[in-house]
């Protein structure tokens, strides 16, 4: 198995994201190895990375996926850069689980669309 893109902290998890702005819908698209190794969450979102409008997006996104609130999402590095640290607040447990169904789930649809 690959390595996941997020780590459990002592208040939820922390997430890497590759995001893709003006994707043409607000999706998940299971995970990624990036060159150096790391693994990150693949996401896409309508909006266009001017003036945070990207970056609101993916909260809103993410947000929604783990079924929690979107002040509970917080954008703590990557704000101007491709690659983004994001912190979701919560049961780490909890989170772990839903973001291994959401990565899951992404997968099978994923190969449904090939």
């Amino acid at each position: 198995m690959t390595a996941v893109p997020w780590t459990a902290t002592s208040g939820g998890v922390v997430v890497a994201v590759r995001l893709t702005p003006r994707g043409g819908r607000d999706a998940i698209d299971g995970v990624e190895q990036l060159a150096d190794g790391r693994a990150v969450l693949k996401a896409r979102v309508r909006a266009a990375p001017s003036e945070g409008e990207a970056n609101a997006a993916l909260i809103k996104l993410l947000a929604h996926a783990l079924d929690v609130t979107p002040r509970n999402v917080d954008l703590v590095a990557g704000a101007t850069a491709r690659v983004k640290r994001v912190k979701v607040a919560g049961d780490p447990g909890t989170l772990a689980a839903a973001l291994a169904k959401l990565i899951e789930r992404s997968h099978v649809e994923g190969t449904a669309r090939k």
